[in-house]
């Protein structure tokens, strides 16, 4: 019974070996395709991975055979040997080499990401139970000061109790600061980056500890209250990708998510131009809505903005000034309001609906369900 009991051990440990493998070879969960200049992250990664790969393999059948092979038997003998030399050496001297094989392109890689470049473009990161907001410095470069006394538990002009006090001074900001009337603030967990520039990330944390980890980038960094914390990376393709917080911070540690968009040049600097300064908002003018950005963003990608105008001029096509909810009259001699259902059928067929005085000129656009009606919000919202 004892015999057949270690031969289960042994082959039961052979398989968690044989599985193990299989399991990371073909396993659903594997890095996402990079998205920055950081592959020696990866490199560093795989390097332990290969490491600590093969040692499990290795003492996992050694650990196999042996039980194997000296299983329990009434004749044999076994005999005591606390101390081996040569064998303790090697294993000594192996399990060093190991281990400066796995520190070493850490500690390099770790220079590197703490050595910002002087030209990389700030961006301020403000992390709370449970979203994002984002910061950038204005035309002077410089970001205003902040302070945790300014934040949501206080309004600009002191203590109180309204229950949206966090409209008032999202950030934190000083009051008398010039630096900071010209920065630029993003109250929503949207946020926008250019291709190919340096980005330092600075980032702060109200309350908790967070963690600003976009798993493409690699990059990630602790976001400790009361102190500033930082990392930088130079993105290397355009997309769509999540932003997540690292570190558990609470119930609501799991919808603490949020969107970065890596734009060419020009669509950053267009969504950049439609934000809101501080001075603007302490005046009462609001951010865009991330929908509504989100749609802003659709329609200029697809050059809507070539052909209609937010200003009433009338150019290829009519304008979207005053648009929604509107009597439009069509080439027809019929009219029709300009709802959601009128909207969404003149772009995916344009030439059934014309409207009067245009001719049929624009081409069918097909979009995901999430790209229409982030659409559709922005024109409900800039063509009121």
């Amino acid at each position: 019974m004892r015999k057949i009991l270690e031969h289960h051990v042994a082959i039961l440990l052979g398989l968690v070996v044989v599985g193990s493998v299989i399991f990371n070879v073909w396993s659903p969960w594997q890095f996402t395709d990079i998205a920055s200049n950081w592959e020696f992250i990866d490199f560093t990664v795989m390097v332990t991975w290969w490491i600590t790969g093969v040692a499990f393999v290795l003492l996992g059948l050694f650990m196999a055979w042996a039980i194997w092979r000296y299983k329990y038997h009434e004749s044999g003998e076994s005999h005591y040997e606390p101390e081996h030399p040569v064998l303790e050496s090697w294993l000594t001297i192996i399990t060093s080499i190991g281990v400066v094989i796995m520190l070493a392109p850490g500690l390099i890689v770790w220079d590197d990401f703490v050595q910002v470049p002087s030209d990389a473009m700030e961006v301020e990161v403000y992390g709370e139970q449970w979203t994002w907001k984002f910061r950038f410095p204005g035309e002077d470069g410089i970001f205003g000061t902040t302070s945790v006394k300014k934040n949501v538990d206080r309004g600009m002009d002191g203590p109180t109790f309204e229950p949206n006090i966090t409209s008032l001074n999202p950030f934190g900001m000083r009051e008398g600061d010039p630096h900071g009337e010209d920065d630029i603030l993003v109250a929503s967990n949207v946020l926008h980056l250019p291709i190919d520039r340096n980005i330092k990330v600075v980032m702060r944390s109200k309350d908790v500890l967070h963690n600003f980890w976009v798993p493409e980038i690699r990059a990630k960094m602790d976001m400790v209250p009361g102190m500033i914390t930082y990392f930088w990376f130079r993105p290397t393709r355009t997309g769509e990708f999540e932003i997540l917080c690292a570190e558990l911070c609470g119930r609501g540690h799991h919808i603490m998510r949020g969107e970065m968009y890596i734009d060419t040049q020009e669509d950053f600097e267009t969504w950049l131009d439609s934000q809101v300064t501080w001075a603007e908002m302490k005046a009462g003018q609001t951010p865009e809505e991330p929908m509504v950005a989100k749609g802003r963003q659709i329609a200029d990608q697809n050059g809507c903005f070539a052909c209609h105008s937010l200003d009433g001029t009338s150019v290829v096509g009519p304008t979207w000034k005053g648009l929604w909810g509107r009597e439009i009259t069509l080439s027809d001699g019929t009219t029709v309001i300009a709802d959601e259902e009128y909207i969404v059928e003149s772009i995916v067929e344009p030439n059934v609906k014309l409207v009067e005085g245009f001719g049929s000129v624009m081409t069918p656009y097909a979009f995901e369900d999430d790209e229409m009606e982030a659409l559709v919000r922005f024109l409900q919202e800039t063509s009121k």
